[in-house]
């Protein structure tokens, strides 16, 4: 997982702006399939959340687990481009929005992600250790 460089200054923006933040992907239809900024912890994650790591400014990316079924053979990169998203993603007041980019994972990397412990989910981190 990765952050564009345009992304990343975005993020940085919105860190500097907000304090730390995080990234939520969920599922369903329109701004749900696209990843979402809020400040971190007042967006609660599931038990079942997965997190896929943290991006620029220890900013961690947490995946709901229907949607890590579908993407969990592929390498995301965050990226962010002009328009309007979700009115509940902090980038959107900056008139951009962010968005994922994807591509299967070649088979050196998925043997990788094969041979790595599970990853972390919702149920392990303590309520606002975020």
């Amino acid at each position: 997982m990765r952050l564009t460089p345009a992304a990343e200054e975005v993020l940085r923006v919105l860190v500097d702006t907000h304090g730390p933040v995080m990234f939520h992907q969920s599922g369903g239809c329109c701004d749900g399939s696209a990843p979402m900024c809020y400040p971190r912890g007042e967006f609660r994650v599931g038990g079942a959340d997965v997190l896929l790591g943290r991006v620029a400014c220890d900013t961690p990316f947490w995946m709901s687990a229907d949607q890590y079924r579908y993407w969990q053979h592929t390498h995301l990169t965050v990226d962010v481009v002009p328009g309007r998203g979700s009115g509940f993603s902090l980038e959107a007041p900056l008139g951009v929005r962010f968005l994922l980019r994807s591509r299967l994972f070649t088979d050196a990397e998925s043997e990788q992600v094969r041979a790595e412990a599970s990853l972390p989910t919702g149920a392990d981190v303590p309520v606002g250790g975020q």
